[in-house]
C-alpha cells in the first residue's frame, strides 16, 4: 500500500491493555507492514493489529482516541492528545484499506440492479414477441375465425352490410375455389381493394367486381391478400398491434379487449396496402392459373408501374379454364345492387 511508506517511521506512546478488566500498560506504536506494532518499552513486539481490522472506539472523536481489533472492544489502545499524528495516520490508513476492500453490499446491489434490467429487457424486447408467437401456436382455427369475424362486424361500421345475392353464391364459390380462398365478401364501401382477416376471411371492394370487364382482377386481388397473409398472417398482425396486455388477456380469457379491436380496424381501414414485389407474388398466379396482367391493369392503367407483372405474366401464352362462366360472373358484377 503506497499510503504505509509515509508512515514506515512514526511512532507514539500509547496505553495498551488486554482486556476490559487488565491493567493499562505503556507501549511503543508503529505503523508496519499492513499493521499496526505495538511493541513494549524495549522495543520487543507484543501484538500486531491488522490495519484492515482496526476500529476506532465510538465517542472518541476529540483530541486523544482509543482504538481496538474489529470484533474485540475488550482489548484497546489508547492514544492520548499529544499523538495527533499517529491518530491522523491511522484514520488515514483505515480509511485507505476500507476503500480497497471488496464490499459485497455494493456487488450485491449491483447485481440485483443488472437482474433487473436484464428482466426489463426480457419484459421490453423478448416477452412481447414470445407471447405472440406462442399464440400463434396456441389459439385454435376457430377462435381465429371468432376474432376475424369480430373484426368485421367493426368494418361494417364504415363500409356498410357486406353485398350479398343468393345468385351471385355459385360465382363467389368459383372466385374462392380458382384462388383457394377460405371465404370471400364483397362490401359497399370503406375498405381497400382488399383486405385479409384472421381466420381466413379476405374483403374486396364492390369496384373490384363492378368496374372491371373479367374476373381476373378480382382474382389478383385475391391472390395478392393471400400471400400477403402468408408474409404477414392477421392474427399476429393484430396481436402485435394490440400489444402485450392485450394478448396476454386472449391466451388467458380466451378474448381480445373491444378497445384493442377498435384501435386495430382504424388502423388498418387508415393505413394503405403495403405493395408486393413482382416476384414474391408471380407465383401465387402461377399456382392459380390466373393471369397477372389484368390485375397489373387495375394498380396501374398505363402500366408503367406493373410492367414486371405484365411481361411476366405466367399466364400469357397458356391457355387455362376461365374463372367462372359468364353469366356468374354478371351475377357478380350485380351482387350489390339487391
Amino acid at each position: 500500500m503506497t499510503a504505509l511508506t509515509k508512515y514506515d517511521r512514526l511512532e507514539a506512546t500509547g496505553l495498551w491493555r488486554t482486556a476490559q478488566d487488565a491493567q493499562r500498560r505503556e507501549v511503543i506504536v508503529s505503523i508496519g507492514d499492513a499493521t499496526l506494532v505495538i511493541s513494549d518499552l524495549n522495543d520487543k513486539a507484543i501484538t500486531h493489529w491488522s490495519l484492515a481490522a482496526v476500529e476506532r472506539a465510538v465517542g472518541t472523536s476529540g483530541a486523544g482516541a482509543i482504538f481496538h481489533p474489529d470484533g474485540d472492544p475488550s482489548e484497546t489502545l489508547e492514544l492520548g492528545p499529544e499523538e495527533g499524528e499517529m491518530i491522523a495516520a491511522i484514520d488515514t490508513l483505515r480509511t485507505a484499506v476500507a476503500r480497497a476492500r471488496p464490499h459485497p453490499g455494493r456487488l450485491r446491489w449491483l447485481g440485483v440492479a443488472l437482474s433487473a434490467s436484464a428482466v426489463a429487457a426480457l419484459a421490453v424486447f423478448w416477452l412481447p414477441g414470445a407471447l405472440v408467437d406462442h399464440a400463434m401456436r396456441v389459439v385454435p382455427p376457430v377462435k381465429e375465425a371468432e376474432i376475424g369475424s369480430a373484426l368485421l362486424a367493426r368494418i361494417e361500421r364504415v363500409s356498410g352490410v357486406p353485398c350479398r345475392s343468393a345468385e351471385a353464391r355459385p360465382a363467389l364459390a368459383a372466385l374462392a375455389g380458382r384462388t383457394g380462398a377460405a371465404r370471400l365478401v364483397i362490401v359497399p364501401d370503406g375498405v381497400r381493394d382488399g383486405l385479409s382477416l384472421p381466420g381466413g376471411t379476405i374483403l374486396l371492394n364492390r369496384a373490384l367486381v363492378e368496374d372491371f370487364e373479367e374476373p381476373d382482377v378480382a382474382a389478383g386481388y385475391v391472390l395478392v391478400e393471400q400471400v400477403r397473409s402468408i408474409i404477414a398472417p392477421p392474427l399476429r398482425d393484430l396481436l402485435e398491434y394490440a400489444g402485450t396486455r392485450a394478448t396476454a388477456q386472449l391466451l388467458t380469457t380466451g378474448s381480445l379487449p373491444a378497445s384493442a379491436l377498435d384501435a386495430y380496424t382504424e388502423a388498418q381501414l387508415a393505413t394503405p396496402a403495403t405493395t408486393l414485389a413482382p416476384d414474391i407474388i408471380l407465383p401465387a398466379f402461377a399456382a392459380a392459373k390466373v393471369r397477372s396482367s389484368p390485375y397489373a391493369r387495375a394498380r396501374d392503367i398505363s402500366g408503367e408501374e406493373t410492367l414486371a407483372l405484365i411481361e411476366a405474366d405466367p399466364m400469357a401464352d397458356v391457355a387455362s379454364d376461365p374463372i367462372m362462366r359468364d353469366r356468374d360472373w354478371i351475377q357478380l358484377q350485380a351482387i350489390c345492387e339487391d
